[in-house]
């Protein structure tokens, strides 16, 4: 006859870490985010969360935080034979695919006042990168990330909220989504080359 499972026992209480937050935040969606539910998810009470977190804006920021973090940026690691133009059509590639799978992380990202020191060092660190791969200023490279980053993810979180809402009656759901991407993807591919053009003009 088999034993019945002993109750658990008070034992230790559970281990709250930043990575553990982030990865119950990242798995509810930044949209549902609740003190409650990101608890009840880590197996401990709202208010040991709160010891961690002082509010729900506060945790907002530190899922965000920890998504951007984990957003592994192309590299230019072969810029002899990758073109800055085919470069920057892999980052923004990668950028519509973040917004993609992380509904509501654009605000935290395209607002400066948002964004945290460890997000700005990040951003700081890969337009220096670029600069030096592709030989341009670090004022260039910044104007040319910052402009093709915004338009690109403030699009795609256009695209990718309206492609989540109901699909209107008698509409091919999956037809229309990749109709919507194929027109992103297309504008700002334009929105590269016309950048590129201006990046020599720029002071």
């Amino acid at each position: 006859m088999p034993h019945a499972p002993k109750p658990a026992g008070r034992g230790r209480p559970r281990t709250i870490t930043r990575e553990k937050i982030a990865d119950a935040g990242i798995a509810m969606g930044l949209p549902d985010i609740t003190f409650v539910g990101v608890a009840a998810a880590l197996g401990v009470s709202h208010m040991a969360l709160y010891k961690h977190v002082p509010n729900l804006e506060a945790l907002r920021h530190l899922i965000a935080e920890e998504i951007f973090h984990r957003w592994e940026l192309p590299q230019a690691s072969a810029p002899q034979q990758i073109g800055l133009e085919e470069y920057l059509l892999a980052f923004t590639a990668s950028a519509r695919q973040f917004v993609k799978a992380h509904p509501g992380v654009t605000p935290f990202v395209i607002r400066r006042l948002a964004a945290t020191p460890a997000m700005l060092e990040k951003i700081d660190q890969h337009q220096a990168h670029i600069a030096q791969a592709y030989g341009i200023t670090k004022e260039q490279s910044r104007w040319l990330l910052a402009t093709v980053t915004f338009s690109c993810i403030s699009a795609a979180d256009t695209v990718y909220s309206a492609a989540r809402l109901e699909p209107l009656a008698g509409s091919d759901f999956v037809q229309e989504e990749a109709e919507m991407e194929a027109e992103l993807v297309e504008g700002i591919h334009a929105l590269i080359v016309g950048a590129l053009q201006m990046l020599d003009r720029r002071p």
